[in-house]
């Protein structure tokens, strides 16, 4: 049980921080820089972006495995010091979790189905329907849960390796 406590802790704790890290390159690197440029290459860069992320790597090392691997691990950790740690760090992963389904897929869905950008008639139209500021702005929560969940999760794990 030792072994599995250690393990689905370190996996939890490593797809965490892939996913906090995605979700951190697109607050301070991605948005700002496709934020500088033209509509087109705004709604053709994103939708190119948004088609490459939907992978095994991201979505089962990162995004579902962050989900998976911390419930896995919370569960391995019943009775054990460090399981409070775990279970809020699944509570605030949860709500990055549940915002990225909501609010930012239903808008890379949207500006995906508009289609190719040399056809588009109102690329102007298109982005500011996906709404930019508002996608950003959800993604800071998505930063701060995220991080933090991370970040719970490496404390979690001192606590183990105190623990053993």
């Amino acid at each position: 049980m030792n072994a599995l406590r250690a393990v689905s802790l370190l996996a939890a704790t490593i797809s965490m921080g892939l996913v906090a890290g995605v979700i951190v390159l697109y607050a301070h690197t991605i948005m700002p820089g496709l934020g500088r440029t033209d509509d087109r290459t705004f709604v053709g860069a994103f939708q190119a972006i948004d088609r490459a992320i939907i992978n095994p790597w991201f979505l089962g090392g990162g995004f579902f495995g962050a989900l998976v691997f911390t419930v896995v691990a919370m569960v391995a950790q019943l009775g054990q010091d460090p399981l409070a740690w775990i279970a809020a760090a699944l509570a605030l992963y949860l709500v990055a979790f549940v915002i990225t389904l909501a609010v930012n897929v239903p808008r890379n869905d949207a500006i995906k189905a508009a289609g190719d950008p040399d056809r588009i008639a109102d690329l102007a139209a298109v982005r500011e329907r996906f709404n930019e500021a508002r996608w950003r702005s959800w993604n800071l929560v998505r930063v701060a849960t995220s991080t933090l969940a991370f970040a719970l999760l490496a404390w979690a794990l001192v606590l183990q390796g105190r623990s053993t």
